[in-house]
C-alpha cells in the first residue's frame, strides 16, 4: 500500500476530519471510530451485567494491567515503572508531593512551562520553603547550580514545540522530572535512554485518549524515595491489613485511585489505532508535516516561534485570539498561548498536506486558498 494510500486509511479512523483540519491534539487529540466502539461495548456490559461481583473486580484489574503496559511501550519502559494517573499535572503533583525537601532547596524550571508544572511548584514553594527559579528554556542545562536539588521543566516546549536537551540536563548529575504532556505519544521516547528520574504524561492529547487520563514513570532506583502523595486501593501490597501492610511492590502504588474501565478501554483502543499504525510512521509522519508548515509559514513572512523536531507550530499574530477564531471559522483549529501573542498549531499524523497548505495560506491573511 502506497504511503498516500496509508494515510487516507488512518484518517478515516478519525471521524471528526471529515468535518475540520484538527489541529489541536496539543490541548486534546481527535477521538477514533475504535475508541467509541470500545467504550459502547463496556458500557452496555455494564448496563446489560452489571458492576459487582468477582469478574467485575478482574475484569478492571486485567483492563488496568493492559493499559499500563500499553503506556509503557509507549515511553519505553517497564509496565512496573509506570503508574497510571489522571492527568500531566497529577504525576507532577505525586512526585513533588512525595518527595523530601529541605527550606532552601533550589528547583529550577523555564520560563516557558504549563500552570501544570506551575501551580505545583508554587505550592511547594509555599509549604516547604524551596526557592523556584525560573531560566530561559534553552539555557536550562547551564543554569544549574550547586544549590539545584531538581529541574523540572517540558521535553517539549507547549509554547512553541523547543524541545529540551535533556542529555545536557542528565550531565548535571542533577535530579531530573519532565512534563511529556507535549512529547508521549507525539515523539519517539525511551525514558530509558533519557535516564531522567520521572517522567510525567497525558493521554486525553497526543495519545487521543479520555480526559482524566495519563502515566507517570519513575525510574526503579528512585521509587523508595517517594511516599506516595494519594494512598489509594493499590498503594498498599496486603489489601486484608492495608493499616499495617506494606506499600504494593511497583510504581502501582502511585496509581491516582481505583482503575476506571471506561477510562482504561478507551485508552486502550486509541493506543492501539497508533500502534497498528505503527509508532515511528505517526512520529515521522506528524514531526515531517510540522517542519512543513514552519516553512511556509516563514515564507509567508510570518514571524514562527522557536522550535525543534517536534509536532507543535507556533506563529506572532496581532490578536492571537481573534485570529484563531478566524481560522476555526474556516475550519482550521488551532489555538492561543495565552500571553504569549502566538497561535499554535499542532500537527498530527492524521494532519493531511493539504490541510497543511490550507492554514499556512490562511494564517495572516482574510481567506483560505483552496
Amino acid at each position: 500500500m502506497s504511503a498516500t494510500a496509508s494515510a487516507s486509511s488512518f484518517r478515516d479512523q478519525f471521524p471528526v476530519l471529515s468535518r475540520m483540519a484538527y489541529l489541536n491534539a496539543g490541548t486534546e487529540g481527535p477521538m477514533p471510530q475504535a475508541a467509541e466502539d470500545a467504550v459502547r461495548a463496556r458500557v452496555h456490559a455494564d448496563l446489560t451485567e452489571g458492576r459487582i461481583g468477582p469478574a467485575y473486580f478482574e475484569a478492571l484489574m486485567e483492563l488496568a494491567r493492559r493499559a499500563r503496559a500499553s503506556y509503557a511501550a509507549v515511553l519505553g519502559a517497564e509496565p512496573g515503572e509506570v503508574a497510571l494517573t489522571s492527568s500531566t499535572t497529577y504525576g507532577i503533583n505525586t512526585v513533588l508531593g512525595g518527595l523530601a525537601f529541605a527550606r532552601g532547596d533550589e528547583i529550577l524550571t523555564s520560563d516557558q512551562e504549563h500552570p501544570g508544572v506551575l501551580a505545583p511548584l508554587r505550592r511547594l514553594q509555599l509549604a516547604s520553603g524551596v526557592h523556584v527559579r525560573l531560566v530561559p528554556f534553552a539555557e536550562l542545562p547551564g543554569e544549574v547550580g550547586s544549590q539545584t536539588r531538581m529541574v523540572v521543566c517540558s521535553h517539549v516546549s507547549w509554547v512553541g514545540g523547543e524541545v529540551m536537551d535533556v542529555a545536557a540536563l542528565r550531565a548535571t548529575g542533577v535530579q531530573v522530572l519532565l512534563d511529556g504532556a507535549q512529547a508521549l505519544g507525539a515523539i519517539p521516547l525511551d525514558v530509558h535512554e533519557l535516564d531522567v528520574d520521572f517522567y510525567a504524561g497525558s493521554g486525553q492529547k497526543w495519545l487521543c485518549g479520555p480526559e482524566g487520563s495519563g502515566a507517570l514513570y519513575v525510574r526503579p532506583d528512585r521509587l523508595e524515595d517517594l511516599e506516595p502523595p494519594f494512598p489509594a486501593y493499590g498503594t498498599v501490597a496486603d489489601h486484608e491489613d492495608p493499616l499495617h501492610s506494606p506499600l504494593a511492590p511497583d510504581a502501582g502504588r502511585l496509581d491516582d485511585g481505583f482503575p476506571s474501565a471506561l477510562r482504561s478501554t478507551w485508552a486502550l483502543a486509541s493506543m492501539g489505532v497508533l500502534a497498528a499504525a505503527g509508532w515511528a510512521w505517526v512520529h515521522e509522519r506528524a514531526a515531517t508535516g510540522a517542519e512543513l508548515l514552519a516553512e511556509l509559514l516563514r515564507s509567508r513572512g510570518l514571524e514562527v516561534a522557536p522550535r525543534g523536531r517536534s509536532t507543535l507550530v507556533s506563529w506572532r499574530a496581532a490578536d492571537a485570539e481573534a485570529e484563531v477564531a478566524r481560522l476555526a471559522g474556516q475550519g482550521l483549529i488551532v489555538r492561543s498561548i495565552p500571553a504569549s501573542g502566538l497561535v499554535r498549531a499542532s500537527v498530527g499524523a492524521w494532519t493531511s498536506e493539504d490541510e497543511i497548505h490550507r492554514l499556512a495560506s490562511a494564517a495572516g491573511t482574510g481567506s483560505v486558498i483552496r
